[in-house]
């Protein structure tokens, strides 16, 4: 039994609302599947979700390219090469403690192919982020695209964080020829931080922080948007929430999906979707 705090989202109507405190019981079993490219995601928001849903009673598969380990980025995750915005730009104790924990774990160290994910063997879907070039494989695979598509007609619970918002918008349905969040409400990595993230480090780091150079996240994302009321930014991204401090962080939910901009909202993120889980229909 895991109690949830409060928590604030924002819901399809452009309302900010606040959940009360609930309880998540009677959930072990649910299978939730994680898929990661080979290096380069981003550990706080992969970890942090791993470690709420798994504490909720959730049964998390991960996935890669060819079935090997996947490695997180090691740059978010030792602060190497980011100079004096290594405080800033790493990631958090709580974020470093916990991914090296899932890594020792079985269930990470012996992931899936993507060839060999069916969506009806889970019950939910999350989709996490990354920015170093390592990411691409995953967020161009044609096979989770298709996938993703599945889980959406299936209407199962799906949750999208950061560049992962990439990954469901590049997912077209044969049925409209239109991306799988076309007429959904959703949120991503903002340019604002894209873009401030590089400039800060662009002088040793290049473009690391360009993940797609010739476009930010957020762009490419509100491309494939029914209107341009479909995006919502939420407030200023300046600190990352916790347990404690749930306010801080922000995500969109509209129906069976759901979507946040960056590893401060991991929680609020995670919390969502476990909630959402808990009150879907079991496969």
């Amino acid at each position: 039994m895991l109690i949830l705090a409060d928590q604030k989202r924002h819901s399809p109507t452009g309302e900010t609302c606040n959940n009360k405190y609930y309880v998540c019981n009677g959930i072990s079993m649910k299978k939730i599947l994680i898929p990661l490219p080979s290096y380069g995601f981003d550990p706080t928001e992969v970890a942090i979700p791993w470690k709420l849903l798994t504490a909720a009673g959730f049964e998390i598969i991960f996935a890669t390219p060819t079935g090997a380990k996947a490695s997180p980025d090691r740059k978010m995750l030792t602060g190497e090469n980011l100079g004096l915005w290594k405080p800033v730009l790493q990631a958090r104790k709580d974020a470093i403690t916990a991914c090296v924990d899932m890594q020792s774990r079985e269930q990470f160290s012996k992931p899936k192919k993507y060839t060999d994910i069916i969506e009806t063997s889970f019950d939910g879907l999350l989709l996490p982020g990354g920015h170093d070039k390592g990411v691409k494989e995953y967020l161009e695979s044609v096979v989770l695209q298709r996938q993703i598509v599945n889980f959406f007609t299936a209407n199962k619970p799906i949750a999208a964080i950061c560049h992962g918002v990439i990954l469901a918008a590049r997912s077209i349905d044969p049925a409209t020829n239109k991306s799988v969040i076309h007429e959904y409400k959703t949120t991503c990595l903002l340019s604002s931080q894209e873009l401030l993230a590089y400039n800060l480090t662009r002088l040793w780091l290049n473009d690391y922080y360009l993940t797609y150079p010739e476009i930010t996240v957020e762009d490419e994302v509100k491309s494939v948007l029914s209107k341009a009321e479909n995006f919502i930014s939420g407030p200023s991204p300046l600190l990352r929430d916790d347990h404690n401090k749930l306010n801080r962080g922000f995500v969109v939910k509209d129906r069976n999906y759901l979507s946040a901009r960056w590893p401060g909202d991991a929680y609020n993120f995670s919390l969502e979707f476990i909630k959402m889980l808990a009150a879907a229909a079991p496969i």
